[in-house]
Order: structure tokens, then sequence, then C-alpha cells
């Protein structure tokens, strides 16, 4: 039940036995995914379905869609036991950020071109305001 707040977040409201079914189900798939990239067919099955599983992926090179897989396995190893998956979630929307830069060609080519101008020192964020 999603129960809508006015002035914060809104909240979700399950029972314990639901809370518990949802932990059990996503930490057996996570136990599954980390297992499957422990072996050459799992790592071969899991970039073939990455493009499926998240439509931007093929928008990144073929060196970093390797490299997302492998830190998207260690991040679910890391989150199965303290059941927490603001790490996960955290790392695919990082990833996915990348995947738009690469679909732009003009913002990708402005974000790795070295223009060897050096534009000085960087202000401490709490100076920049």
């Amino acid at each position: 039940m999603l129960l809508r707040r006015r002035d914060d977040e809104d909240l979700v409201l399950t029972t314990a036995a639901r809370a518990e079914q949802d932990q059990e189900v996503m930490g057996a798939a996570s136990r599954l995914f980390v297992e499957m990239m422990r072996t050459s067919r799992g790592r071969t099955l899991v970039l073939d379905v990455l493009p499926a599983t998240f439509p931007w992926v093929p928008y990144l090179p073929a060196h970093d869609v390797r490299e997302f897989s492998a830190e998207l396995a260690e991040a679910r190893q890391a989150a199965v036991e303290p059941d927490n998956t603001a790490a996960v979630a955290q790392l695919i929307t990082e990833w996915r950020h990348s995947a738009e830069v690469h679909a732009g060609p003009e913002l990708c080519a402005a974000l790795t071109t070295d223009s060897g101008e050096d534009l000085g020192p960087v202000p401490e964020p709490a100076a920049a305001a």
C-alpha cells in the first residue's frame, strides 16, 4: 500500500512476512547472479542479456560493458547480507549516465578531449556558493 505524504517522501506499507519474502527472493537472485559471474559461461550469458535488462548498455564501449557487469556483481554481492541495495542503485545510475554521455557524440567529445588548457584550481564546494 502506498502512503502519499505532502511534505515528505511517500511510504510503502507492507507486512513483515511480505518484506521477508521480498528479501529472500532478492538475496537468492543476487547470489545466483554473483555465482554466474564466477564462471566464463555465466559472464558470457550476463554480457548477452545486459542490453535487454538495461536498454542504455549498447551505448557503452565494450570494455565498459564488461566493467559494468563486474562492478554490478561486486555490488550485488556486497548488498546481500546487509540487505541494502542503495549502492547497487547508485552504481546503475552512474553507469546509465556514462551511457548517456557516450550516446551523444558531441558531449562525449567535449568531455573526453583534453584542450591542454589549465583552467586553474577548483574552489571548495562551500566557497563556490
